[in-house]
């Protein structure tokens, strides 16, 4: 099998909260009073399947129902189906080429995507066209083209897309919005964010089918929608243009040459050289990973542990980007892959003062039984700095869970039968899917070209989310307190 067939292209995989005090209400399950189960089907069954998956089996079985699972691999759906004929759930599985015939005999209500990034709008639009509410994971879509399929289809559809942007779910970050919601540093006139991925998280990236942007968009996209609809959200702003530059410095065939080795190799299982490498990967070693990928490569040649000094590797470890919304806010972004920790720095700039914000990350693997976007102890900071005066430090609100505690309130959102209105507004929709992968897809053209873009030009009909009002420039501004004199 070729190198390029092994790059996946084609292949589906997957891309809590315990309570969050008074500040904000946590919505608990209700009683479905129509006594019906909303049915649902998943196509994709990697790794980020299971987190819906065990939730329609466990804590949301009572509203719903697990009707059918889809993937081009059949190793990997039949091991879901047994994880769900474990749990008393006879489910029926499908070839991707059989799609159709799934949601056809099993008429789910809603289709969960969790697929490889760039099959997304694959199953997104025939899953609107056959019938079907769509959820999907993040990033909604990898191009402004296949992102104008998305647009085009829910508006003929008349169903929904819901876009699972977790981290808006997660206490420290809600409570972010919060402030910025209460008006405490006025309006916001820039903002500085800075996301560091280690070399355990950030290097698997490099491994998978992650690493060829004809899967996944590169991380301007599969990893930072995350982080650009934050921003989005936190702001209630629409981006309007791009400014970027990127560059693959780190993982490249020169590093591994400086580190001492004769590689690159093509895998880690097979490579000469695993006992010297430090970013080894033992596949046999880890059992969810072993069952997932490794006992199931046959079916498809998807090695989820190649090299990540590779030549064939086409996305970028380090980038940077501007973004000018519509409401005027400049965003100033910083993206590395191999950092000596993990997480995230950000600073809101407002008429009334700062907001400064932090959150450390635990070390993640992804397919394991490790926490997802788990925060390390003691590692949330949040501060206020007025234009004059003291600075006031913020007791962060807090969740268990992976991404912060955001899973767990997300699926509350999501499978909970009418769930109480939430003001900070965190579901999403294909409106905020398409303004967090645009600015992804504009950085991309801007790394190749060097010429800024107009977010306007890449797709039509891309409507403003609905979004939560925040201080505007138009509100008055009180006079900072004159400082004492040689102060």
């Amino acid at each position: 099998m070729s190198s390029d067939r092994r790059s996946f292209v084609k292949t589906l995989s997957a891309a809590g909260l315990a309570a969050l005090g008074s500040s904000l209400a946590h919505a608990e399950p209700v009683p479905n009073k129509s006594g019906k189960r909303l049915r649902y089907a998943i196509v994709g069954t990697g790794h980020r399947h299971r987190m819906y998956r065990s939730a329609i089996l466990g804590d949301y079985k009572e509203h719903a129902e697990l009707v059918g699972l889809c993937d081009i691999n059949p190793g990997r759906a039949a091991l879901s189906a047994k994880v769900a004929a474990d749990a008393g759930v006879k489910v029926p599985t499908y070839v991707a080429a059989d799609f159709d015939t799934m949601v056809k005999e099993t008429k789910p209500d809603v289709v969960i995507v969790t697929t490889v990034d760039a099959t997304h709008d694959d199953y997104i639009v025939r899953s609107l066209d056959l019938g079907c509410d769509v959820i999907t994971e993040k990033p909604m879509t990898t191009t402004a083209e296949k992102c104008q399929r998305i647009l085009d289809a829910k508006k003929r559809s008349g169903k929904t897309v819901r876009v699972t942007f977790n981290y808006r779910y997660s206490p420290p970050r809600t409570q972010v919005k919060d402030i910025l919601m209460s008006g405490e540093i006025g309006d916001i006139l820039s903002v500085d964010f800075h996301w560091l991925l280690n070399t355990t998280h950030g290097a698997d990236y490099f491994r998978r089918w992650h690493a060829n942007k004809k899967n996944s968009g590169g991380l301007m996209i599969h990893k930072a929608t995350h982080h650009f609809d934050l921003v989005n959200w936190w702001l209630s702003a629409q981006p309007a243009s791009v400014v970027a530059v990127g560059k693959r410095e780190f993982y490249t065939p020169a590093m591994a040459k400086r580190f001492g080795l004769s590689g690159p190799h093509e895998r880690c299982r097979t490579c000469p050289e695993k006992d010297k490498c430090g970013f080894f990967m033992d596949l046999a070693a880890e059992p969810s990973l072993k069952a997932l990928y490794l006992d199931n490569e046959h079916h498809d040649g998807y090695f989820r542990d190649r090299c990540v000094f590779r030549d064939s590797i086409d996305i970028e470890d380090t980038m940077n980007v501007i973004v000018k919304y519509d409401t005027g806010t400049t965003l100033s972004y910083s993206l590395n892959a191999f950092n000596a920790w993990e997480g995230y720095q950000i600073a809101f700039n407002g008429t009334k003062g700062r907001l400064e914000h932090s959150i450390v990350e635990q070390i993640y693997t992804a397919g394991t039984n490790q926490v997802q976007g788990g925060i390390a102890e003691g590692g949330v900071k949040t501060r206020v700095i007025p234009l004059r005066g003291p600075a006031k430090d913020y007791q962060p609100w807090t969740g268990t869970g992976g991404h912060g505690g955001g899973d767990k309130a997300l699926l509350d959102d999501i499978f909970v039968i009418n769930p109480p209105a939430d003001k900070y507004q965190r579901n999403s929709d294909e409106r905020g899917g398409a303004a967090s992968i645009l600015i992804g897809v504009a950085a991309n053209q801007c790394f190749e070209t060097g010429q800024p873009v107009q977010l306007a030009s890449l797709v039509q009909g891309w409507d403003r989310p609905a979004l939560t009002p925040m201080p505007t420039h138009l509100d008055p501004v009180p006079m900072p307190v004159r400082r004492p004199r040689g102060g």
